[in-house]
């Protein structure tokens, strides 16, 4: 990236031997990787230095780490387990009056109460290969995340290129986050340490069940179980179609988020004319009969600046 900067080459270096095998432009290079990710989504990018000399690698003996799994969320050690599961934030809201709040209360009680869950399945699952068994008990890693946040934001009114919505991500991670390493303490007191603390950057503090405790995973398949937002993601958009066209079949199905449908009736300003014309646009912005703060919370991805998603996700990683 400092050659990137400062637009010159930079060293290939043989990751055995540690010999110097070449030169190349950083700019041509880096170039090369966005555009390969827009067209087709891979490759991502990660930089594996900052992995191993933070809480990522939580055991630097076992290290280094040398990759992540697909989805690039969870780096692993050799024959290590992703072990992950997500709390869907949109179920933490509540209503008080007429507003929306945050039910913190009932966000803590379940950040422990699925720290807990994730510990045990490390317990109770079969595992494909007696290495992986062998790693996965002795790290205890587990990864609590989230999904549904955009749909939290929807629910509050509050637009994701806010600066009260990166405030918001933190407090939100911060207290799944606190939640979690205090129920892996207390785990911990009753049950044991994972069985390489001793070994691990946390050798010096208070005892813990598990050597990594929160990870944001994409949530692509859960979410839409859930039929929840994905991740830490803005709205793709208000509305979708599904279509199904063949010899027997010829069928369109509309899709209304339904947080948004929701609003709109509490406010009252949903028709069927609304209904249809949000199914044409997929998007509310220039929708004039929708009101200009539901517009904005209501924005989707294309819609937000990327550097909000970037801001997004610096927030979250404060506590993962």
């Amino acid at each position: 990236m400092k050659a990137y900067d400062e637009d010159r080459e930079y060293d290939l270096i043989d990751p055995k031997t540690k010999e110097v095998k070449g030169r190349l432009s950083a700019k041509a290079v880096f170039d090369e990787i966005a555009e390969a990710a827009w067209r087709t989504g891979d490759p991502g990018l990660i930089f594996i230095d900052r992995i191993n000399n933070g809480t990522p690698n939580p055991i630097p003996g076992l290290g280094p780490i040398e990759s992540t799994n697909p989805c690039g969320e969870q780096p692993l050690y050799p024959y290590d387990s992703c072990n992950l599961g997500s709390i869907f934030l949109n179920n933490f809201v509540k209503k008080v009056g007429e507003k929306y709040e945050v039910d913190w209360e009932r966000l803590k009680t379940i950040s422990k109460l699925s720290t807990r869950f994730l510990d045990d399945v490390i317990d109770m699952n079969p595992y494909p290969m007696a290495e992986i068994r062998k790693t996965s008990l002795a790290t205890r890693r587990i990864g609590l995340g989230v999904g549904g946040w955009a749909d939290m934001l929807c629910l509050l009114g509050i637009p994701y290129d806010s600066e009260e919505a990166i405030a918001l991500a933190e407090k939100v991670m911060k207290t799944i986050y606190d939640s979690a390493v205090s129920e892996s303490q207390k785990l911990a007191a009753t049950r044991g340490a994972f069985p390489l603390f001793s070994k691990s950057v946390y050798k010096k503090g208070i005892k813990r069940r598990n050597s990594t405790i929160t990870t944001i995973a994409p949530t692509g398949s859960i979410s839409i179980i859930a039929g929840a937002s994905s991740g830490i993601e803005p709205l793709f958009a208000i509305a979708f179609q599904h279509i199904v066209k063949d010899r027997s079949l010829d069928r369109t199905l509309s899709f209304i988020n339904p947080i948004f449908e929701q609003i709109a009736k509490e406010r009252g300003f949903w028709t069927e004319e609304l209904k249809e014309k949000i199914a044409k646009e997929g998007v509310v912005k220039d929708i004039a009969e929708v009101p200009e703060d539901i517009r904005r919370a209501f924005a989707t991805a294309h819609e937000i600046h990327h550097d909000w998603h970037i801001k997004h996700q610096a927030a979250f990683q404060k506590y993962t």
